[in-house]
């Protein structure tokens, strides 16, 4: 076991990854992936911006609060990249240390993802971003299977609380583009025992969102998007934000005028970068971080 554990660290310490464990969803093959025999694989396009791609075994990698500063939320935090990779980076591993920073203990989801056809998977992806039909429809049986994840992560946090130390009544789910369909289908789908107790979907896709099983108790949402958003996702932020607040739940929406598709916590001189910000104020108004 402790071999195990000493490569297991070996690879952490390579991608350069600073969570204290990774947790895996399964103990065995996850549903539906039963025959998938590849592994994941990184790739660096930019500097500080590691993209995995070919996630066969759905993990958490976990990044505890401080103890001197630790508040007992806990958010998961699903990266997007279309269902065919993950941001990794900027909208996983900078996220968690930043929610750390805030006494968050953070959850990074590395859900499944479709197998890529090469070892550089824009190859395969561009061209499908340009045909949204099409990659849904290709995206759609990973999409499920993500969403499984999603709950399984759900249901380890709040089952494992105590040992986590984390308030299970004080469970968040943040999401960022295919993430943010993660975030949505596990609100949408999960049984009301496993569904987040605070929703952050930012710039989600929610043509796939899986689900219409709204939640029974209170669940604040906190939403998020550019207007000059890529790939046009601005009016699913704000049909989600509609819906939400005529369901009777806390609703928050932050359209931003400028900052593109996938600015996570990528600082870009536009009016997004107060996302986090705002989000911040949030958490604070909620009960759910300490107030300065």
């Amino acid at each position: 076991m402790k071999a195990v554990f000493f490569l297991y660290f070996l690879f952490l310490s390579s991608l350069g990854l600073h969570a204290q464990s990774s947790i895996k969803l399964y103990a065995g093959k996850a549903t539906g992936s039963e025959e998938w025999t590849w592994t994941e694989k990184v790739i660096t396009p930019s500097p500080g911006n590691r993209i995995l791609f070919d996630v066969s075994e759905p993990e958490l990698l976990h990044f505890p609060a401080p103890k001197d500063n630790a508040n007992g939320t806990a958010i998961i935090v699903a990266p997007g990249g279309a269902f065919h990779i993950l941001s990794i980076d900027n909208e996983g591993i900078r996220i968690a240390e930043w929610l750390n920073g805030l006494g968050i203990s953070a959850f990074v989801l590395k859900y499944r993802l479709v197998k890529s056809k090469t070892d550089n998977p824009f190859e395969t992806l561009m061209p499908l971003m340009q045909d949204k039909d099409k990659l849904d429809s290709i995206n759609a049986p990973v999409v499920e299977m993500a969403k499984n994840d999603g709950i399984e992560a759900m249901k380890y946090l709040r089952t494992n609380a105590d040992e986590l130390g984390i308030d299970p009544q004080k469970i968040g789910f943040m999401g960022f583009s295919a993430g943010g369909t993660v975030t949505m289908s596990v609100a949408l789908s999960a049984p009301e025992e496993w569904k987040p107790d605070f929703l952050a979907p930012v710039y989600l896709y929610r043509k796939a969102v899986i689900g219409s099983l709204m939640p029974q108790k209170k669940t604040p949402i906190f939403v998020a998007v550019a207007s000059d958003d890529e790939l046009d996702f601005m009016p699913h932020s704000v049909s989600l934000y509609q819906d939400w607040f005529a369901a009777g739940h806390p609703s928050e929406l932050h359209v931003y005028e400028n900052g593109g598709h996938g600015f996570g916590f990528a600082k870009k001189g536009t009016s997004s970068d107060q996302w986090t910000i705002n989000f911040e104020h949030w958490l604070r108004i909620r009960g759910l971080i300490d107030k300065p």
